[in-house]
């Protein structure tokens, strides 16, 4: 199932394969920098770099060592001849696993960087489609005063730009090297080494490190994709909510032949929601470790290590699946209005509630006197007696101040839309920038008691 949502770039991208190639190309590029400073020839490296891992060669070497870091090399030294001494010179483990997992890093949040992109873009062409399409807003789960599908999709929108802007800083944070030796003092190496390596493989060097590059760095990363996630289980559980059976407002897509239930064959389920809100929980459990990971003692130890090679992985490649999956989602749900205004007009005309107060407040009556007098029919209308309206119009405290033709005037739905598309422009929301034009339907009047 994870093959059909996932990039194979993002399974490449933390495969041993490409590991171990990001380790060459770290060695290649250091063995480069000392030829060019003239600490070993100029002749040796066009050899260097036709060095190869034989990844079953160190799986070998590795049962003997068991560090695979000596492993590594001794495959890559057995495809060299005697320029074989140049590699890893200088260096320690860290200088080059760090670096590589840099490079992997950042090569990974590109990947998540353009799906982030895409669902932006997606969703702001459902925010313009359904710009107009008037529902309940909800506050504590009860109705309290129509919005629209769009501002709620718009809102999204915003929320993952912001992700966005977020991923980018978290890019520039982890796109470093460290080449400085086993403490960070160069005592085998020279920061210009360093700066010219990490020139060749497109990064920044650290300005200071000890053993390893600072998990400072790795844990705002990791955080970062937490924070995405937990915006998407933001957004799946409000279209949980909006599905289930006595609301139906918007459904996950459900395609032909689908199931839902082994027993029930009447059921919709909203699995693929349910599954994004699974997998961000497990993303904060990883951004937890990742922040656990900071600490280590002195100059560094290997406490952070063995749960990296799990949590830098996994939180990728559960991202990766889990805005694909929304992406699929944005497209294909169903949106159904009637049902929007139907819900809308449950409570009887109770969203004008606030609107009928301040009414009372513009001619005189204190606020206090306005919400007593305004609560005491909305507690009638939630018992179901009569319309909310009509218990108004029949008040004669109410209508002493406010004529019933007056308040009928307040029962207008409109007037809860008035600054929709001045949101919309705040946004840049226009349609001429997303990739998916939509045309947003025109607002229709509706009158009190017409849903």
């Amino acid at each position: 199932m994870i093959e059909r949502y996932s990039r194979p770039q993002m399974k490449r991208i933390w495969s041993d394969e490409n590991k171990f190639a990001k380790w060459l190309d770290v060695e290649i590029a250091v063995c480069d920098a000392w030829a060019e400073i003239g600490v070993i020839p100029r002749s040796s490296v066009p050899k260097i770099k036709m060095a190869r891992c034989n990844h079953k060669r160190m799986q070998e070497i590795l049962k003997e060592t068991h560090h695979d870091m000596t492993a590594f090399l001794g495959s890559v030294s057995e495809s060299l001849g005697k320029e074989s001494r140049f590699i890893h010179l200088g260096l320690t483990s860290s200088d080059v696993m760090d670096t590589a997992l840099s490079l992997q890093m950042v090569e990974a949040a590109n990947l998540l960087n353009q799906d982030v992109k895409e669902l932006i873009s997606l969703i702001a062409g459902q925010a313009l489609t359904h710009k107009y399409t008037i529902m309940i807003g909800r506050t504590h789960g009860i109705h309290a005063e129509p919005t629209t599908f769009g501002l709620k999709l718009a809102l999204w929108m915003e929320e993952m730009q912001r992700n966005r802007y977020r991923l980018a800083e978290a890019i520039k944070t982890i796109a470093v090297g460290k080449i400085s030796g086993t403490v960070g003092t160069y005592a085998t190496l020279t920061p210009e080494v360093e700066e010219k390596a990490c020139a060749r493989l497109g990064l920044t060097p650290a300005p200071i490190s000890n053993q390893v590059l600072q998990r400072d760095r790795h844990a705002q990363f990791v955080t970062t994709l937490g924070i995405i996630a937990g915006s998407l289980e933001k957004f799946a559980t409000e279209i949980r909510l909006l599905q289930k059976t006595e609301t139906r407002e918007v459904e996950e897509p459900f395609e032909e032949g689908q199931t839902g239930s082994s027993a029930m064959p009447h059921k919709r389920n909203p699995e693929l929601c349910e599954r994004i809100s699974g997998m961000a929980r497990l993303m904060r459990g990883y951004a937890l470790t990742s922040m656990e990971n900071i600490s280590l003692w002195h100059e560094r130890d290997i406490s952070h290590s063995c749960n990296e090679r799990i949590i830098l992985p996994d939180s990728c490649i559960l991202l990766d699946y889990a805005l694909n999956i929304f992406k699929g989602i944005i497209v294909g749900m169903k949106v159904f209005p009637e049902n929007m205004k139907r819900n809308m007009e449950k409570t009887k005309g109770l969203v004008f509630s606030q609107r009928v107060m301040l009414a009372l407040i513009n001619k005189g009556l204190s606020r206090y006197k306005a919400y007593e007098l305004v609560q005491r029919n909305a507690m009638k209308a939630w018992q179901g007696r009569k319309t909310f309206l009509n218990l108004l119009k029949n008040d004669s405290e109410i209508t002493a101040s406010l004529p019933p033709a007056e308040i009928e005037a307040l029962f207008d739905y409109q007037y809860y839309l008035r600054y929709v598309d001045e949101i919309f422009q705040r946004l840049g929301l226009t349609g001429s920038q997303w990739k998916k034009k939509a045309t947003a339907s025109k607002p229709t009047t509706l009158a009190p008691g017409s849903l």
